[in-house]
């Protein structure tokens, strides 16, 4: 049997992933949190073969407390479930150690297929993700100065405003705007934002 443990705080998607796995003949649900901290303390009590862990909560993201878990439990065996696909935040989760990301919007039938997956030690990459994931391979990555730079430029900020905020000139601005752009395939401000949001460049909390 294997024993599943869901930390998410939306009551709804929690609804439905029990729905689907309560009737399965080799999976259990043994437990199920609604916020990260709790999420965390039920992890470390009930040791589950399998974690699905919502990529974000009101106060947190998932993504940033990976290693705590791989501390509590260096064979944990998690799967980041998420509102949508961003090649960014997959990337980093998979880098952490998780062994699967799925979407809420995933069929029932794969997210069985990923927990059973995942509950023998393999990674589980859905086709829509893993095409996501190989048409960003190779793109340079952001430094740290280009990805606050570009979390600004999310949040509305104009070069002066983010040229103050740093203490640089404008123009070492835009140069950084430039190389921003030409690193995410971009022309223009409006773009490298819907960009950011969308590959999960930058975190938004809604």
């Amino acid at each position: 049997m294997i024993k599943v443990f869901l930390i998410e705080h939306q009551t709804l998607t929690r609804l439905g992933v029990r729905a689907i796995v309560e009737n399965q003949h080799d999976i259990e649900l043994v437990g199920e949190e609604d916020n990260a901290a709790d999420g965390f303390a039920g992890f470390r009590e009930l040791r589950p073969d399998v974690t699905i862990l919502g990529l974000r909560f009101p106060d947190s993201c998932s993504i940033d407390d990976l290693e705590n878990y791989f501390k509590a439990d260096p064979k944990a065996r998690i799967i980041v479930l998420a509102e949508h696909a961003g090649d960014a935040e997959i990337t980093k989760a998979l880098k952490k150690g998780a062994l699967g990301y799925i979407c809420k919007d995933v069929l029932p039938e794969e997210l069985l297929k990923a927990i059973r997956t995942v509950a023998a030690g393999k990674k589980y990459i859905p086709a829509d993700i893993a095409q996501i994931l190989s048409e960003n391979i190779g793109k340079e990555e952001l430094t740290p100065t280009e990805s606050t730079i570009l979390r600004m430029i999310v949040g509305g900020m104009s070069n002066k405003e983010i040229a103050f905020a740093l203490d640089v000139s404008e123009n070492t601005i835009k140069t950084h705007n430039q190389n921003i752009f030409g690193k995410i395939g971009v022309s223009d401000r409006t773009s490298a934002a819907t960009t950011a949001i969308r590959r999960g460049l930058v975190r938004v909390d809604l």
